[in-house]
């Protein structure tokens, strides 16, 4: 029986992201939800991974997103949505009416930074929660798990990452926002991408699917308040069914199809129905 959080959320792991996790805490999520506890007030939630071979964005990612912006929501938190042009119109079909989305322009280094300069100035975030968002590498360039170079169609989000701000980084592969705090040990596993991201987080949140990173996240947060936060499996099911319906992929396939990186929607809810058990007893107890 699968009894941590963090035991969950690795479940599956079909590309090694877990061999990063001995080089964080034990109870990570845990840690990371009394992280974001403690910088409550307007946060700002990055997703979107952009799949070259079709031209859209994939399923994972935006679900965990406004899982944890519906936890945070009830926290009495102002949550901003931030990606680019390829996954705004997803994201504006599923969040809650409160919440902001500002859309990210696809711009020239210089541009990018301004812009993230300026909306940082604006909103004043306490924290940044970055989740399936592709990181700069090394060359500052975007490159899926492939090795594929897309950065003509990804926003230098990357930008708004600087040492001054509050962030967690959830990923799944090693070349998403945050995975710069584990460019060592991504190099060194064969399966997971040859192009790490560069970009570090505060704290970090790795899982075998980013959404279920996200999923993580809010059970760490229900089991800090005691109160389940957790979306039900037929809410995440039609956040899925919503994007995909609106031109959304699965990663792996590329296909427009109800999965989440190959795992259709009865597998994809493993994790999703073994949080709710294990926050239940955990409330419960």
């Amino acid at each position: 029986m699968k009894n941590t959080i963090e035991d969950i959320i690795l479940s599956k792991d079909g590309r090694g992201i877990s061999n990063l996790r001995n080089d964080l805490v034990n109870d990570y999520c845990n840690q990371a939800a009394k992280f974001v506890l403690e910088n409550k007030g307007v946060i700002m939630i990055i997703t979107g991974f952009y799949i070259a071979a079709v031209g859209a964005s994939e399923t994972d990612g935006p679900p965990g997103a406004i899982a944890i912006g519906n936890a945070l929501d009830d926290l009495g938190c102002n949550v901003i949505y931030v990606s680019d042009k390829y996954t705004v119109k997803y994201l504006s079909e599923m969040k809650r009416n409160n919440a902001l989305i500002i859309e990210f322009p696809i711009a020239n280094d210089l541009t990018s930074q301004k812009f993230a300069k300026n909306i940082k100035k604006e909103y004043e975030p306490k924290l940044i929660i970055s989740i399936e968002r592709c990181g700069f590498d090394k060359t500052f360039s975007y490159r899926n798990m492939h090795g594929i170079d897309f950065s003509d169609y990804n926003a230098k989000i990357d930008y708004l990452f600087t040492d001054d701000i509050n962030s967690v980084g959830i990923g799944d592969g090693g070349n998403e926002i945050g995975m710069g705090n584990f460019i060592d040990k991504i190099i060194e596993t064969p399966s997971l991408v040859k192009y790490p991201s560069v970009t570090k987080t505060t704290l970090s949140i790795i899982a075998s699917v980013s959404n279920w990173g996200g999923y993580g996240l809010v059970a760490g947060i229900s089991n800090l308040i005691g109160k389940n936060l957790l979306p039900s499996i037929e809410e995440e099911n039609d956040l899925i069914k919503t994007m995909v319906d609106l031109g959304a992929v699965d990663g792996f396939s590329g296909q427009k199809e109800y999965k989440v990186d190959g795992f259709n929607l009865e597998d994809n809810s493993f994790a999703l129905f073994n949080l709710h058990k294990l926050i239940k007893e955990t409330i419960n107890y």
